[in-house]
């Protein structure tokens, strides 16, 4: 409902992980496990670049499918409440079920898939745990809501912390300008590009 982007990254080896499963409306849960079928995929993480609602809401369909719990940074967790925070910030009642959390993520750790690897990076500030996914290899990146194309996450919700957000941002921008950037909504990016076009990515907040 918000157009929020999810993830399947996959390699030769046809091992998977699924990135900030948004899915709310039947069509759009089963055409993540239409894509995943089709490809002859077998996923193996669930990762959440934060705790959201409307980058978890999909998260009890891939528990049905594939037994996968969803990984967050421990600082997330009360965010995955899913049915709390939907009251909290929604108004409404989310009815289906919520996995629990399978795996805490911190600065540092590798998720290991095929011949590929995701370094995890802590990139606080939209909320406490947030985290951009970094694969060296391909040199491209999943920041969730930390940087989006010529723009960068709110701090007015719960949790948002402008000066973290900002220590964050210079983090990023220490990647290799050729790093392609995958944000949580709207189009993808560079580094490069906001390097050089972002007035975020280029002063101290």
């Amino acid at each position: 409902m918000l157009q929020e982007n999810c993830f399947v990254v996959s390699d030769e080896s046809g091992e998977a992980v699924i990135i900030d499963c948004g899915a709310y409306y039947p069509s759009e849960r089963q055409a993540i496990v239409n894509y995943i079928s089709e490809q002859q995929l077998k996923p193996v993480h669930l990762l959440a670049t934060h705790g959201h609602f409307d980058h978890n809401f999909g998260n009890d369909t891939i528990w049905d499918a594939y037994g996968l719990k969803p990984q967050v940074c421990q600082q997330d967790l009360p965010l995955m409440d899913l049915h709390q925070q939907s009251l909290d910030m929604l108004g409404i009642s989310y009815d289906r079920p919520v996995p629990p959390v399978g795996r805490f993520l911190s600065e540092g750790d590798i998720v290991t898939f095929g011949s590929h690897q995701l370094s995890v990076i802590a990139t606080p500030g939209h909320t406490p745990g947030s985290a951009t996914f970094y694969c060296e290899a391909e040199q491209v990146a999943f920041s969730g809501d930390t940087l989006f194309r010529m723009s960068i996450g709110r701090t007015d919700l719960p949790g948002g912390n402008w000066s973290q957000l900002g220590a964050s941002l210079q983090r990023l921008a220490q990647l290799p300008a050729s790093t392609k950037v995958y944000c949580g909504h709207g189009p993808a990016t560079s580094i490069g590009d906001e390097l050089r076009y972002n007035p975020y990515m280029t002063s101290k907040l």
